[in-house]
């Protein structure tokens, strides 16, 4: 593995701590600020600035995704997306012993779940790990990103449909901004540019976009579930598409061999499985404006 992807990887693990603190806090913002309605989207969105712990969760929020961009730009997108998908076990010991949520000995199973798939990660890296993959089809990314938009505003409307939505509601952020990281990672190779080759790319409509629109309905899944399940739901869509965006839209490459093919697949099912173990959200009741 070159020492470019080794720095990614760090990169990858101070993203996975850094947002799944942002996360807690905006959820306890979240809670205490007025619901977020469809019809008046920015309205209610900016009152929930008004809660000093949204603002907190904001910012690191932002910092993460700092983090995020560099990490893609420096290794290969699964592997950037297992090391965070493994930050579901740090969910459960932050929530646990710095915010005060009772953890479960489901989620706990989940968290050797997670340990036991990016072990299996490791041993298959092979060639994954040379470079950061960024190549990609313009068609290929088009699509990709076209039906992962698509399932993302249908879970959203089926949510929307629904007080108990909350779970359809925390997919639907998962997978916007799964699509938005997969954009960030097609825009990387700008970074040789510096900033200005990032945001004068093609995708930089996208990514903003996308962001944006999985701000909005992420708040408003915080609102209506509990957060660590709310949390990884919308992190275990985020890592799926993600993950399988490497092969499919960035060309990284598999391991030669059946067995070492069989072994990363699995890998990739334990880390994803262990984010499935999370309970699902419990709707709350409407709060008052």
């Amino acid at each position: 593995m070159s020492v470019s992807v080794q720095i990614g990887l760090l990169f990858a693990l101070a993203t996975a701590f850094a947002s799944i603190v942002g996360f807690l806090y905006k959820h306890k913002g979240a809670v205490e600020s007025p619901p977020v309605e469809w019809r008046r989207p920015v309205r209610t969105s900016l009152a929930l600035f008004r809660s000093k712990w949204y603002v907190l969760g904001i910012v690191i929020a932002t910092g993460s995704w700092a983090l995020h961009v560099t990490a893609l730009a420096l290794a290969p997108i699964s592997l950037v997306q297992s090391v965070i998908a493994g930050g579901l076990v740090l969910l459960t010991v932050i929530a646990d012993r710095l915010f005060g949520f009772e953890v479960t000995r489901r989620e706990w199973i989940g968290v050797a779940l997670t340990a036991a798939g990016l072990a299996f990660l490791a041993a298959t890296l092979g060639r994954t790990g040379e470079s950061s993959h960024s190549d990609f089809g313009d068609g290929t990314m088009s699509i990709y990103l076209g039906v992962l938009v698509f399932i993302g505003m249908a879970a959203w409307v089926y949510a929307s449909e629904d007080r108990r939505g909350a779970p359809w509601m925390a997919l639907s952020a998962g997978l916007l901004w799964g699509a938005s990281d997969v954009a960030i990672k097609g825009a990387s190779d700008g970074l040789g540019d510096g900033l200005v080759g990032v945001l004068f790319s093609p995708l930089a409509l996208v990514i903003l976009v996308l962001s944006l629109i999985g701000l909005v309905v992420s708040a408003r899944s915080l609102q209506l579930g509990d957060a660590v399940p709310v949390i990884a739901i919308t992190a275990a869509g985020a890592n799926v598409v993600t993950i399988a965006s490497g092969p499919l839209v960035f060309g990284e490459p598999l391991p030669d061999e059946p067995l070492g093919v069989a072994v990363r697949m699995l890998a990739f099912v334990l880390v994803i499985a262990a984010a499935a173990l999370t309970p699902p959200p419990i709707a709350r009741e409407p709060q008052a404006a």
